[in-house]
Formats: C-alpha cells, sequence, structure tokens
C-alpha cells in the first residue's frame, strides 16, 4: 500500500521561502502521478501541483504558477515542492496524493492515497 508522509512544513515570513517533501514506502510508487493539494482553515481543498514519475510532466494551479516547482527524486521515491516567495494566502494544510494512473490529474477525486498533511504558514 502507498502511504505518502509528508515532511517540510513551517512558518515563514511573506517573501520567503519552503520545501516540502513527500516520501512513499511502495515500489509501485514509480507508476503513479504524485500531486500536491492544499486546504486553508474555511476553504475547500485545492489543487496546487502535480508530476508523473515517467518524464516528470508537470501541471501547476495558476495561483501558484511561477513561484512553485514540484520536483521528484526517482532513485528515493520523493516528490519535493519548493515553494518561493509565499504570501499569506498560501498558508494552510499541504497534502501530497498519490493517484494510480499514469495520467495528471487535479481533481482530489482521482487520487487513491493521502498523506497527513503538514501545516504551511507564511506571516505578512
Amino acid at each position: 500500500q502507498v502511504q505518502p508522509v509528508e515532511s517540510g512544513g513551517g512558518l515563514v515570513q511573506a517573501g520567503g521561502s519552503l520545501r516540502l517533501s513527500c516520501a512513499a514506502s511502495e515500489r509501485t510508487f514509480s507508476s503513479y502521478v504524485m500531486g500536491w493539494f492544499r486546504q486553508a482553515p474555511g476553504k475547500e481543498r485545492e489543487f496546487v501541483s502535480a508530476i508523473t514519475w515517467i518524464g516528470g510532466r508537470t501541471v501547476y494551479a495558476a495561483s501558484v504558477k511561477g513561484r512553485f516547482t514540484i520536483s521528484r527524486d526517482n532513485a528515493k521515491n520523493t516528490v519535493n515542492l519548493q515553494m518561493n516567495d509565499l504570501k499569506p494566502e498560501d498558508t494552510a494544510v499541504y497534502y501530497c496524493a498519490a493517484r494510480a494512473r499514469p495520467t495528471l490529474s487535479d481533481v482530489g477525486g482521482q487520487y487513491d492515497y493521502w498523506g497527513q498533511g503538514t501545516q504551511v504558514t507564511v506571516s505578512s
């Protein structure tokens, strides 16, 4: 079973950077699509970014494009989300998710496994 585990959240000032990582324990992880979602207090979960293990194709939400970069380390079975120029509106719990199909998706319901989440707080 794939169980994503996030790390790297924290508190940062506006304009700062954070790097989130997501690790999974399952060997078949390499055929999945990995995505990042976030949920702010009182708001619905929203898509942030996703990447394919094979080929490294990526997709980003408009709100983070140009500021966030998703990448993968196949040897370590990890996916990273580099977040630059953070804004207070980026404050949320960030979740890593795995999709058991090779096609990119920005729909949370199309992901099969979810991590517990990591808090990102951006102060103004």
